[in-house]
Order: structure tokens, then C-alpha cells, then sequence
């Protein structure tokens, strides 16, 4: 697969959710994401402010990260969450299903979850991206919360956070994307850290990607050119 730099730089969102990061890492996560023309940098959301302030005149989107990286906060408090981080400048937001009530077979609770955060997304015209952590998944459940997204319609449904036991494989991409269709897109995040697998990403149906290695894949690509 033939694709320029600009064009994967444009499907990278690049990454910084250590909990130690401080000023310069976020200088520098902002800096890169101007230059090479990221589409977001994805951050916790305690760093919207500060990022939206760095990234002030650039088309660089921050995306706040909520319920995050368990999934295991109440859907109240991820609706919280969601409300302060788009008044504070949050263009996108990426949050984590709620994987015990998956493995409950509460699909009710799943399905609401995912429509109150991506309504209050709607209302303020901001992106929304359902993580699913598909390492602790069956196919089955990855299946079914897909398909709960078809029918909601988030902008994103997502394959891991990078905080768990495994990160996004082709196989699993590729498993989304047939069940969704062309009604929702898929994010591939975690373990994504060179150029062939960026590619494998995006062939196997993924629009975006989530990695800190967003530099290091855009400078390998272009070393091919």
C-alpha cells in the first residue's frame, strides 16, 4: 500500500496519557503535532487546557481521554467527564466502555453509555471514539459492541487504550470494520510503534491511528519516498 507522508500524518494521533508527563512533554507532543501534521494529539484530560493553549492557531485537534484506562467509572461521571473536557477545548473524545457490564451481558447499559457520552459529542460538534480494550474481548463481545455502535453511530470505535494486556491487531480491525460498515470508521491504537504496522492497520480497514510513534513512522515513510 502506496500512501504519502502527509496522508498518514493526517490519520495519527499522537499520544502522550503517561501520568508523569509534565510541561516539556507536552511542549513537545503540541510542537511535533504542528509540524507534522498530526490530526490530534490525544491526552488525559487534566491536559486539555494546557494543550489547547499550545495548540492555539494550528488545526491540530486535542482529544481528551475519559474513563480512562479501565472503563470502570460510573456512566454519570464519564458524562461528567465529557461535558468539562469539551468546555475546556476538548475538539474529540475517546472513552472506555464499561468491559464488566459487557462481560454481564448488559447490552442495555452499553448501549446507553455510548448514547449519552456521543450525544453530548453531537451537541458541541465534537468527534466521539468508543474504546472497546478488545484484549480483554471475546469476538463475540467485540462483535456485539460493534454492532451496538452501528446502530448509535459514534464517529470512532476503537480497539484498545495501550494500557492493557494487548494492543490493536489486524485481524481485530478488520473484525470492526466489517460490522460497522461504512456507518461508523475504527481507530487502531496500542503496539502501533513502526511503519508496517501503521500499514497493516490501515489496510485491514482502520482510519486512524492512535501512537506515540507518530514521528518515527511519518520520518520511515519518508525515507522510502
Amino acid at each position: 500500500m502506496k500512501l504519502s507522508a502527509e496522508l498518514i500524518a493526517g490519520m495519527v494521533d499522537h499520544t502522550n496519557l503517561k501520568a508523569f508527563a509534565d510541561e516539556a512533554m507536552f511542549e513537545k507532543l503540541c510542537g511535533e503535532a504542528r509540524e507534522y501534521g498530526f490530526k490530534m494529539v490525544a491526552i488525559n484530560p487534566a491536559q486539555t487546557e494546557r494543550c489547547k493553549r499550545l495548540l492555539e492557531g494550528s488545526p491540530v485537534h486535542v482529544g481528551a481521554a475519559i474513563g480512562f484506562p479501565l472503563g470502570q467509572t460510573t456512566l454519570e461521571c464519564k458524562v461528567f467527564e465529557t461535558k468539562d473536557a469539551i468546555e475546556k477545548g476538548a475538539d474529540e473524545i475517546d472513552y472506555v466502555i464499561n468491559i464488566a457490564e459487557l462481560k454481564n451481558k448488559n447490552y442495555d447499559y452499553i448501549k446507553k453509555e455510548m448514547e449519552d457520552i456521543v450525544a453530548e459529542c453531537r451537541k458541541a460538534g465534537v468527534i466521539s471514539k468508543v474504546i472497546f480494550e478488545n484484549c480483554y474481548l471475546t469476538d463475540d463481545e467485540k462483535v456485539k459492541v460493534a454492532e451496538i455502535a452501528k446502530e448509535v453511530k459514534p464517529d470512532f470505535i476503537k480497539t484498545s487504550t495501550g494500557f492493557g494486556t494487548g494492543g490493536a491487531t489486524p485481524e481485530d480491525v478488520k473484525l470492526m470494520k466489517t460490522t460497522v460498515g461504512d456507518e461508523v470508521k475504527v481507530k487502531a491504537a496500542g503496539g502501533i510503534r513502526d511503519l508496517k504496522t501503521a500499514l497493516q492497520m490501515i489496510e485491514a480497514g482502520a482510519e486512524r491511528l492512535g501512537t506515540s510513534a507518530g514521528v518515527e513512522i511519518v520520518e520511515e515513510l519518508k525515507k522510502q519516498d
